[in-house]
């Protein structure tokens, strides 16, 4: 068998679904990595600006993940499942039921966003005896049955079958919002009265919860104006519909102002959901609710793989790592430097229609200057292949797949950040 990415490719091809999405014209493979540099499995070194889609967090080979990775290992002991008590389960649940800002928090461990949401979804339609749900246009929540009935991206919604009822609102994706050009609070105010009118039109009026990104990640990093859910929330309430908080990709200090992507909002969720970066790597999600909603499952149950002892005795090192390093601060400073050099590429290049989002979780959309802005996907993918040629990895979404999502780890420095400008600027121009 030879070891080429071409070779690979044809086996993957043989044995793997047609839909397992793949980047690149010729795709690679990512052989090893420290830091924020992976080297792919011809050689070639790039630096990673997607991480996995915001998954290593820590970036590659983390000293402090390793030791207690190591650790566990030494024990014997990677599995017992939920049937047994798990100490660094136990641990771990603690230290986040604080962190997630919920009165009197429960914490129930899965191995996935997708398994996340999905409980979610479970916990707040039993809660309140309905299946109907509101969830956001743009939105994306996983690939589970459940989670696809409430994404709102037909690029990501393989069936129309689901066991939940979903309307979905409008408002996340400000840059293509007909009321894009008002100012925060009554952008804001005229999407909360939107969801009164929806809750009167397409419900029946009894809704188990929202369920939304703080920023749309799949959706291009689409980021609505601060305030915006807390708005929504305001309506929710009236009709004690629940608010859960999709933190997958928002979660654990990456926008850099907050550790959490709902205190942007000023609300407190009643739930939120978990997974990605806490791992760095390693499988693991969770769902944070209140008490009286994650006890309202009339059955038992658990989660075989959920909580296990080795995923959680890495996520509490990430967590050391996310406090001790103090990487919501950097998240903050780089994504500002980050930002300022998006910025002023958008005013060197037309086809730049917009830069979004926080931290280090930012998405440039890529539109067509001659036809008034239309998206631009083409030009969004010739970006992506010419960043990779010049070493670096970037990522690709957004409704209509034109907007880069730029999301490193948060251990990035600001001399990698220079790096990547550069790299992205010399790309765009090629592209262009």
């Amino acid at each position: 068998m030879g070891h080429t990415h071409q070779a690979l490719l044809e086996r993957h091809r043989a044995v793997m679904p047609s839909w397992l999405a793949l980047y690149y014209e010729q795709p690679i493979e990512i052989a090893s990595g420290s830091g924020r540099r992976v080297r792919d499995g011809e050689g070639r070194e790039y630096l990673d600006f997607f991480a996995g889609i915001l998954t290593t967090m820590l970036g590659y080979d983390d000293p402090a993940v390793r030791a207690a990775l190591e650790k566990q290992l030494g024990t014997g002991v990677l599995h017992t499942s939920t049937l047994y008590l798990i100490r660094q389960q136990v641990e771990l649940a603690e230290r986040i039921a604080e962190r997630s800002g919920i009165p009197d928090a429960r914490v129930f461990f899965t191995s996935s966003g997708t398994e996340a949401n999905e409980a979610a979804l479970l916990l707040a339609s039993q809660y309140r005896r309905s299946n109907q749900v509101l969830a956001m246009r743009n939105s994306y929540h996983g690939r589970a049955f459940a989670t696809v009935g409430i994404t709102g991206n037909r690029g990501w919604s393989a069936s129309s079958l689901s066991p939940v009822q979903t309307s979905y609102l409008g408002g996340a994706y400000r840059y293509r919002s007909p009321l894009r050009h008002l100012p925060d609070e009554e952008y804001n105010a005229a999407y909360a009265q939107d969801l009164r009118e929806v809750l009167a039109t397409t419900t029946s009026g009894d809704v188990a919860c929202l369920v939304a990104e703080p920023i749309q990640g799949v959706g291009g990093f689409a980021t609505p104006p601060d305030g915006f859910y807390g708005a929504l929330k305001s309506v929710l309430d009236e009709h004690g519909i629940l608010f859960v908080s999709d933190e997958v990709q928002t979660g654990w200090g990456r926008t850099g102002e907050h550790f959490w992507g709902y205190q942007a909002h000023g609300v407190v969720p009643d739930a939120l959901t978990f997974a990605k970066g806490l791992g760095n790597g390693l499988a693991i999600g969770g769902v944070v609710a209140r008490a009286e909603v994650m006890d309202s499952l009339q059955a038992s149950s658990i989660s075989t793989f959920g909580g296990n002892p080795l995923a959680t005795a890495g996520a509490a090192a990430v967590l050391d790592q996310v406090e001790t390093l103090g990487l919501q601060g950097n998240a903050a400073r780089v994504g500002r430097r980050l930002r300022e050099g998006l910025t002023e590429l958008a005013h060197r290049h037309p086809v730049v229609g917009d830069v979004r989002g926080k931290g280090l979780m930012l998405g440039v959309e890529l539109v067509e200057p001659a036809e008034d802005g239309a998206p631009a996907p083409a030009a969004a993918t010739r970006v992506l292949e010419a960043a990779r040629e010049r070493g670096l990895l970037v990522g690709k979404g957004g409704l209509y797949g034109n907007v880069l999502r730029i999301a490193p780890p948060l251990t990035v420095t600001e001399a990698e950040a220079d790096e990547a400008l550069a790299a992205l600027a010399d790309a765009v121009e090629t592209a262009s």
